[in-house]
């Protein structure tokens, strides 16, 4: 509590307003909701060369302080991405609406009739690194779910963000809805951040996107409700039952397609049956990746280092790749249970019992069999879009779409029932 004549913490009042907007989000029609998004896609376009002009302050400022290539990519805005921004917005606002689906419904003997309805969680805050179109993504996904969007991006991206905000809470209001609906809070202090993790009353679901130091930051300090968006150290296991040419398919996929993202693959296993045939040639096919593998692994591709313990633990998020040999698909299974992330484990085979047993003991917020982890992701799964990939079990598992940032309540009706 401050004390009598103080000014109120600045994060928390922010969040009084985000909290108030929620309310009134919560009850808006659907059809405004999407006119919010509407607009917001085409002020985006409108203003498309602000944003880039704002952006491009956060790129000379990450230039001077020798950010990597990778990370300016991911920061980096032109009216290409800015478009792309637009039509994900547009791309959310033709999805079903998700608030008011009935759930279920049942008649109880005393004649109580009883429904259980979906319904928006409140205020979503959204904790975020460098990536500026985050900013967009996760207030458009928040807006269709009936929720109001408190986001708190990096300072790397601070310029770009206010940019982005200002153009959506514009947007959002020029359809009748509180502007405070989508709100930037552009402290982006330690001090800020763990405030904005400990508004309890206030934000009623936090999700991070970022990095390990990032999600170790809310183990440590959230008090409010959070979803992980977690590591992906994800592994392909190809058995000795394996069509080789569709391995080497997937294997390539899942780790050059896009290594820099979660669902890539980090990890290969390969059943001792086929590692003779199947190693060198999956070595050619992925030129240009770094392979660390075992002394098994080592016997049959000379150019790769030595794998160690933290290279099987690892999410490289880059071409490196860690691979082992395993006598048979126990050892794989217990393999993945020992170092997994619980994102996403594929399993390349023929055989229709281990394509089972692998998909009942492997413990992961996605199985895939014959398919590569890469297609783990919302839109990818028909969600349209997504706010982050969950590697917890409550309450949401896997990709974060709109049904998952709504929760349910129930609705009994009745004609004047007491409890005896």
């Amino acid at each position: 509590m401050n004390p009598k004549g103080a000014n109120p913490d600045p994060v928390a009042a922010v969040g009084a307003r985000v909290r108030e907007a929620a309310r009134l989000v919560a009850t808006a029609p659907s059809r405004q909701r999407d006119a919010a998004l509407l607009a917001a896609a085409d002020a985006l376009e409108a203003d498309a060369e602000r944003i880039v002009v704002a952006n491009a302050l956060d790129i000379t400022r990450a230039e001077e302080g020798g950010v990597s290539p990778t990370v300016i990519d991911r920061l980096r805005l032109d009216t290409g991405r800015v478009a792309s921004m637009a039509g994900g917005l547009r791309q959310v606002a033709a999805l079903p609406d998700p608030v008011g689906e009935v759930l279920g419904g049942w008649v109880r003997p005393n004649g109580l009739r009883i429904h259980q309805v979906r319904v928006p969680l409140g205020v979503v805050a959204i904790i975020y690194e460098n990536r500026p179109n985050v900013t967009s993504d996760a207030a458009g996904l928040c807006l269709k779910s009936g929720n109001a969007a408190f986001l708190r991006g990096s300072s790397g991206a601070i310029d770009s963000n206010r940019a982005i905000s200002s153009v959506l809470r514009e947007a959002v209001a020029s359809v009748g809805l509180p502007e405070d609906a989508v709100a930037l809070l552009d402290d982006t202090s330690r001090e800020a951040a763990v405030a904005f993790m400990q508004l309890r009353g206030i934000v009623d679901c936090l999700i991070p996107r970022g990095g390990p130091a990032l999600i170790a930051s809310i183990l440590e300090h959230a008090t409010v409700p959070y979803v992980i968006d977690g590591d992906g150290n994800c592994h392909v296991y190809v058995d000795a039952s394996a069509d080789l040419d569709m391995a080497e398919r997937i294997v390539v996929n899942a780790k050059t397609q896009r290594p820099s993202v979660c669902n890539a693959a980090e990890t290969l296993l390969v059943h001792e049956d086929v590692a003779d045939s199947f190693l060198p040639r999956i070595a050619d096919a992925l030129a240009g990746v770094e392979l660390l593998g075992d002394e098994r692994t080592r016997a049959r591709i000379p150019a790769a280092g030595l794998a160690d313990e933290e290279a099987y633990a690892t999410e490289f998020l880059d071409l490196r790749m860690a691979v082992a040999v395993v006598d048979d698909l126990d050892a794989a299974i217990d393999h993945i249970r020992r170092y997994t992330s619980g994102h996403s484990e594929a399993i390349v085979t023929a055989d229709l019992a281990a394509a089972e047993r692998f998909t009942r003991e492997v413990d992961a917020a996605a199985v895939l069999v014959n398919a590569s982890t890469r297609f783990v992701d919302g839109e990818e799964f028909g969600f349209g879009a997504e706010i982050g990939i969950s590697t917890q079990k409550l309450h949401a598992r896997g990709p974060m779409a709109l049904r998952e940032l709504t929760t349910a309540k129930y609705v009994v009706h009745g004609d004047g029932q007491v409890r005896g």
